[in-house]
């Protein structure tokens, strides 16, 4: 979903409007969901955000596959692109080209293993990470943990300078996580983040 938010910043000269282009990604935890998973994921679509990162992990690989395939069903039937999360063999399996992986998992990712995806994107947690993903291909990352979260609890938020650091450091775009919220997304923005993803805002917080 490509948003445009005006923020008024004031210099010595004149009052001025930033405008920024951005996207909202989805990233799924069935657990946090108060309704039927795939009712909340059909309401998600709807909005047309950018992706759907499905990272129900913690599933059996026959879980995830049947899941994913309703997932992407509805993502395909609403025009929003769906993103499988660490289950490489899957994805492959039911035809996705679009993974994304924790750090560890992409580095045992073979080439022809990578040649399968015309989209990979990977976790990370400090500018040394997101300098690797990029080596090994990645088309985008995901930065975070940037605020506090309960998703995270008892770990501080990385904080802003770190975003703008991976920012300044990579040329593949970078979207953060981590206690983002509409309130807040300004302030991420403004580090040169191509965009966002938000888990609790879609999945308990969505009207």
């Amino acid at each position: 979903m490509i948003k445009e938010i005006f923020n008024n910043t004031t210099n010595n000269k004149s009052d001025e409007k930033l405008k920024f282009n951005y996207e909202i990604i989805c990233v799924t935890n069935r657990k946090l969901c108060g309704n039927d998973f795939l009712t909340q994921i059909e309401k998600i679509a709807s909005k047309n955000p950018s992706a759907i990162i499905l990272r129900e992990k913690d599933l059996t690989k026959e879980e995830y596959k049947m899941l994913a395939i309703d997932v992407m069903k509805i993502c395909k039937k609403n025009e929003v692109r769906c993103i499988l999360h660490s289950f490489v063999d899957i994805a492959i399996e039911i035809n996705s080209n679009a993974i994304h992986l924790p750090l560890h998992i992409l580095k045992k990712l073979s080439i022809e293993g990578k040649d399968k995806f015309s989209i990979i994107g990977a976790s990370c947690h400090s500018v040394e990470e997101a300098l690797e993903a990029q080596k090994l291909g990645c088309t985008y990352i995901i930065a975070g943990h940037i605020f506090d979260t309960d998703c995270k609890k008892g770990l501080p938020g990385k904080g802003l300078k770190f975003l703008s650091e991976i920012c300044d450091t990579i040329d593949i775009p970078v979207y953060a996580i981590g206690g983002i919220t509409h309130e807040n997304t300004n302030q991420i923005l403004k580090t040169g983040a191509d965009g966002v993803c938000m888990m609790s805002e879609f999945m308990k917080n969505l009207p």
